[in-house]
């Protein structure tokens, strides 16, 4: 993702000329464009009059009198607050970025417009919106039509990334709404990947090897490749796919019943993490009328609320990393190349032709082909990796049955009890999820929704043949038996991405999970005691690393001298707190990345970079029960031990830290390095003026504290770059809802030219808060801004 914005603020500089912005004029031209939050407007297709008031962070209030007009108004103000954001999720998930920026800068735009036709998001998009109730289908519409109200009404100029593009905003249709749930499930499910990666290393490694890079794994998993695939050239699969759209994905969630808080009523807090950029996903936003009222998270270019509490129910999301896709190597048919080989003969590839307008080109004709599996990959990006004679297919839960996600997603903001949360989720497709939920009458619950396969043979780590139907998926694991609980003795549940099920579960839903450090910390935090909201929305602050303090006893029983030995001191003395003040955390981080590198690289190669992330389970494993790895293969006959690849890495990173910081390490501090950038997608790449456009900020936390603050060790350039972490937080009190608390990590407006573009960044690393609620008067009295919408020619 990062290399297509790249291209795309290239194309930014290439269309526009820069003197005119850095000069001024039109800079302050834009500055004062901005939309209207206050006095009146007639718009055409409202029903009733609607009043939006924005409070002093602009989160809109909307109160109309029937839930199509609160919608439209919904669409209108992130239309107002969004609509470049909105407008680039439309063209990703469509497929169309091509058509506006080109291959002029490269082609990854392209690429990622085959990607998205080839796996046919639009198209199912427009069947989702067919599956719809008709109360669904009607909060889409009114969305849309709210969305072109402001489009066609607008006085001022289109926000400035329409202006450096000159492109010109189209219709927004109810379709394109869905489009963001494909994406993000897209996002949320990155097996495929998985597989290419695993299988590359499977290729070169040791199954006990493969094991320990992966040793979540049930014993006696298969990590070895089929011999008929042996000829598969994964290096070039791999690295022919387009960006991927999100990494390490990652979220913290959980509740506690009455009989663990101080109101006796549940609490719960929630803290989806993906990339963070300005403006973040989210967008905070208020719906009140006489029979519904909704507040929390909304996505632009989605009228529901992903994430927040409708007055009845509170819930929150986080990943289940389940496994639910599988790449099937399918065989050609070699006396007729339009079909392959199935377990009942050959059949034909079923195919459709995708238009992909590209910029100062021609067309491009997209034949996009589908086996019983799914929709064919090979030849797509370059994926020519493929035996002769073979192609990749991807099967993927959720392009295999009707995609109800959007019907479950409604009925779930609409839910008024716990059993009522439990029905909706009943119609989730895709992604799976984790999800905690609790009403006001006292129950708490967690269920895990989505379709996950039931494999007939296989755990789904590794690419498969799909000709002969060994490897085939015979169904989806019942709704029923999908992992859920209800009022648990303990009072509690807590989830942060680790296992939902133990090994006696009956189905098989992932191979593999993330390491349970946060949640074993939030159980830690947990431990006793009857909680409030504000002790809750500390814990969700809490900055402590389980990583640092599992590995450092093993790490600082190294010799060390001198400065090494020095640092050792500290390390030993240190209570494990991510502050990004101290000296500590970055100390620890810099020597547990040239660690892994040390202990990794040999062995793994070229595939390193792929591989490289932080995984504290295999690091223990090798300084404890696996000392192959600290042995160096390319140094020939001598066998180096652990201890001397401890110190080597230390001194290694406190040479790195010395030519960046200096030689006194008290005076080194981890917010230095650990910075969330926080940047414009587009602008922040331009030369010159970049700077004015990101959003820089210090922050605490790790990869493993549950304030998360991810790094991404294999960028050389910013290692330890705060990059992915909760750009939302909310805690729900389900004994006065409207004392529940929420942040997101940027502001309300996408328009950087605008106060309310980053007025929540310093609430945010501070772990502050606001509140959603007060009625019409008592927002006015605290200074809100009212902006009156008015059907027009008397309504529709």
């Amino acid at each position: 993702m990062r290399r297509f914005l790249k291209i795309v603020a290239a194309v930014v500089l290439a269309v526009v000329v820069l003197p005119a912005l850095v000069g001024g004029g039109l800079f302050l031209w834009l500055r004062g464009e901005q939309p209207q939050h206050a006095g009146s407007l007639s718009l055409p297709g409202l029903e009733r009059p609607v009043e939006v008031l924005r409070d002093a962070d602009a989160v809109p209030h909307i109160f109309a009198e029937t839930e199509a007009d609160a919608y439209y108004a919904l669409g209108f103000v992130h239309a107002q607050d969004r609509l470049w954001q909105m407008e680039g999720m439309r063209r990703l998930g469509s497929g169309r970025l091509a058509e506006l920026f080109g291959t002029r800068f490269g082609d990854w735009t392209l690429r990622l417009d085959r990607l998205t036709r080839t796996l046919g998001f639009h198209r199912r998009a427009q069947e989702s919106y067919a599956l719809l109730s008709p109360e669904a289908k009607r909060v889409l519409d009114a969305y849309a039509k709210g969305v072109n109200a402001y489009i066609a009404t607008r006085k001022e100029a289109l926000p400035i990334e329409f202006q450096l593009t000159r492109l010109e905003p189209e219709p927004w249709k109810p379709a394109d709404s869905l489009v963001w749930g494909k994406l993000m499930a897209l996002q949320l499910a990155g097996n495929y990947r998985e597989e290419l990666t695993r299988a590359r290393l499977a290729q070169t490694l040791t199954p006990q090897q493969i094991r320990d890079l992966y040793p979540g794994d049930p014993p006696g998993s298969p990590v070895t490749l089929a011999a008929d695939l042996r000829g598969m050239r994964f290096d070039k699969a791999e690295a022919a796919l387009p960006p991927a759209l999100g990494f390490d994905l990652a979220s913290n969630e959980w509740v506690l019943a009455g009989s663990r808080t101080a109101t006796a009523k549940p609490i719960l807090a929630n803290d989806p993490h993906l990339g963070l950029e300005a403006p973040v996903l989210w967008y905070l936003a208020r719906i009140v009328t006489p029979n519904f009222s909704i507040t929390g998270a909304t996505a632009p270019g989605m009228p529901l609320h992903a994430l927040g509490q409708n007055g009845n129910v509170a819930w929150g999301f986080t990943n289940t990393h389940s496994d639910v896709q599988d790449l099937f190597v399918e065989r050609v048919d070699p006396r007729d190349p339009t079909h392959y080989l199935t377990p009942k003969g050959s059949e034909p590839f079923t195919t459709r032709t995708e238009i992909i307008k590209v910029a100062g080109q021609p067309d491009e004709v997209l034949t996009v082909r589908e086996t019983r599996h799914g929709p064919v990959l090979s030849g797509l990006e370059g994926m020519d990796g493929a035996p002769e004679g073979h192609v990749l297919a991807l099967a993927w839960a959720g392009l295999r049955e009707p995609d109800t996600s959007a019907e479950a997603l409604y009925r779930l903001n609409h839910a008024r009890t716990a059993a009522e949360v439990r029905t909706a989720l009943a119609k989730h497709v895709t992604p799976q999820q984790n999800v905690v939920y609790a009403d006001t009458a006292g129950t708490i619950g967690f269920i895990v929704p989505g379709l996950a396969p039931v494999r007939r043979k296989g755990d789904g780590t590794l690419p498969v043949p799909g000709w002969d139907g060994e490897y085939d998926w015979t169904g989806f694991i019942p709704f029923e038996a999908l992992p859920q609980s209800v009022n648990p003795p303990s009072g509690q549940i807590v989830n942060a991405n680790n296992a939902v099920v133990g090994a006696g579960y009956p189905y098989l839903l992932a191979a593999n999970w993330p390491e349970p450090l946060r949640a074993a910390r939030i159980q830690q935090m947990l431990a006793g005691g009857a909680f409030t909201v504000d002790d809750v929305a500390a814990q969700q602050l809490d900055v402590t690393s389980l990583a640092a303090k599992e590995l450092l006893p093993l790490m600082t029983a190294a010799p060390a001298e001198g400065r090494a030995a020095e640092a050792v001191a500290l390390l030993k003395a240190w209570d494990g707190r991510m502050d990004r003040d101290r000296p500590e955390p970055l100390i620890f981080e810099a020597w547990f990345r040239a660690l892994n590198r040390a202990l990794l690289g040999d062995e793994l190669g070229p595939l390193y970079g792929e591989y490289f992330w932080q995984q504290t389970r295999t690091v223990m494993l090798a300084l404890t029960d696996r000392p192959a790895w600290c042995d160096d293969v390319r140094t020939g006959d001598r066998t180096e031990t652990c201890a001397e690849v401890l110190t080597a890495s230390l001194n290694a990173a406190l040479d790195e830290l010395a030519r960046k910081h200096g030689p006194v390490l008290a005076t080194w501090r981890w917010g230095a390095e650990h910075v969330a950038p926080l940047p414009h997608p587009l602008l922040s790449r331009l030369p010159l003026v970049g700077r004015w456009f990101t959003l820089a900020v210090e922050t605490d936390g790790d990869s493993f504290t549950v304030n998360r603050g991810t790094t991404r060790f294999s960028d050389p350039a910013a290692p330890y770059a705060h990059v992915h972490g909760a750009g939302f937080r909310a805690v729900y009190d389900l004994s006065d809802l409207g004392n529940s608390r929420y942040v997101i990590a940027t502001g309300q407006s996408g328009n950087p030219l605008s106060a309310h573009w980053g007025d929540f960044v310093e609430r945010w690393r501070q772990g502050e808060s606001v509140r959603l609620t007060g009625d019409r008067e008592a927002l006015r009295k605290a200074g809100a801004q009212v902006l009156s919408l008015k059907p027009s020619f008397g309504g529709r």
